[in-house]
């Protein structure tokens, strides 16, 4: 007989649907331009684009079902942002059926880091502190965001403020969902956005043939790797972490690197578990019971399929909102995670100067050689506990390698 918690009704969707929607909104319309970026970069035609949407969208949906129904968590995937990025310049001097070969050989290392372990255990040594610094540092950029948008629009941001503080103070569940309507209807009222034109045609995947080369692997392959387990690895495991959920990192690394690898041929550079958009379905927005927070991931990847069956044009449809609008909503619904991970950090005064370091490091987001800011604050934190914490440090138990 199954317990009154496991039993999913109509009434535990509707948070869990809201916080994938704006999961969603947030990943298509806050960097999913830079994907048509680099494929004008590269020369892509068309068809090729839309395939490259197509074999990110689908390939994200299904790993996240699947993931999110198998482990009943919330795990949320998604496709490499700061891999695209770096992509952007790399398709320049790379011809696109190596980048194809490029994309393989990364998946195939995700495959194998989750199949030995090696990472879960390398997320074990992370103290608590430094995590929720790094999850932090992440985050303000998010955060600071949600205000400085009021530069371009000030009225729009002020109403989408106020709208939340006021929901916040009245019915505290309901004031994503509050600035969510607003806004929509704001821009709609007000002729901020233009849907003419804009159709719903079929994506089609094309297939290209990789080609392997010695400069594809250390000039594509290697530094997508390391971007993706740094940029996107590392903080999505750490927020799952935080917000109480215990799901190994091998099948994660494992089954997203393996959708990874069967869609690489059609596009796909490669996917993920989420970070920034992961903190929202992970939350007690999503659902107040944890044990149903799982639906958020199950809906989220249901909507990536949707998206990924119409591909460009359904795309279309976010990266026409304003960007202030994306920026706000991201950032006022993250104000919570933002807060908790602060309070986390600097709750230890044994270790709140180290977790400020992460902190600080981290939210200064310095890319150096062409690693971003997340993975140098994770390291400028755990130098900074190794050096001031060495004796306490040595004599914490450590898991077995």
């Amino acid at each position: 007989m199954k317990s009154k918690t496991n039993v999913i009704n109509v009434d535990d969707l509707f948070f869990p649907s809201i916080a994938a929607l704006v999961s969603v909104l947030i990943n298509y319309g806050g960097t999913f331009a830079i994907v048509f970026q680099a494929a004008k970069v590269a020369n892509l035609s068309p068809e090729l684009t839309a395939s490259w949407v197509f074999s990110l969208s689908i390939g994200v949906g299904i790993t996240g079902v699947w993931l999110s129904y198998k482990y009943k968590e919330p795990i949320i995937t998604a496709w490499s942002t700061p891999g695209v990025a770096f992509l952007a310049s790399a398709l320049l001097f790379t011809s696109y059926n190596e980048a194809i070969g490029a994309y393989i050989i990364s998946a195939i290392g995700f495959i194998i880091l989750g199949m030995t372990g090696m990472f879960e255990r390398l997320i074990k040594y992370i103290p608590p502190g430094i995590s929720a610094g790094l999850l932090a540092g992440i985050l303000l950029q998010f955060g600071i965001a949600a205000f400085g948008g009021a530069q371009v629009e000030p009225a729009f941001v002020i109403m989408l403020f106020i709208t939340y503080i006021v929901l916040k103070r009245l019915v505290s569940r309901f004031a994503v969902v509050g600035i969510l309507a607003v806004g929509l209807l704001y821009l709609i009222l007000f002729n901020k956005v233009n849907f003419r034109g804009i159709g719903l045609d079929f994506a089609l995947p094309v297939l290209t043939m990789p080609e392997f080369s010695l400069t594809s692997l250390f000039g594509v392959a290697l530094p997508l790797f390391i971007i993706t387990l740094s940029g996107q690895y590392i903080p999505g495991m750490l927020i799952l972490r935080r917000d109480g959920f215990e799901t190994s990192a091998n099948p994660i690394l494992a089954v997203t690197g393996i959708g990874s690898l069967i869609m690489a041929p059609f596009g796909s550079h490669a996917f993920n578990i989420a970070a920034i958009s992961s903190a929202i379905c992970t939350s007690p927005d999503a659902h107040k019971d944890k044990s149903k927070r799982y639906l958020a991931g199950i809906i989220c990847g249901l909507m990536y399929i949707v998206v990924g069956i119409f591909g460009v044009t359904l795309v279309t449809l976010f990266l026409i909102l304003p960007p202030t609008f994306i920026a706000t909503l991201a950032g006022l619904a993250l104000l919570g995670t933002i807060g908790s991970s602060l309070s986390e950090a600097l709750g230890d005064p044994n270790n709140r100067e180290t977790a400020l370091i992460t902190f600080l490091a981290t939210a200064a987001n310095v890319t150096l050689l062409g690693v971003g800011g997340a993975f140098w604050g994770l390291v400028a934190g755990m130098l900074a506990h190794l050096v001031m914490n060495f004796r306490s440090f040595s004599k914490t138990k450590l898991p077995v390698l």
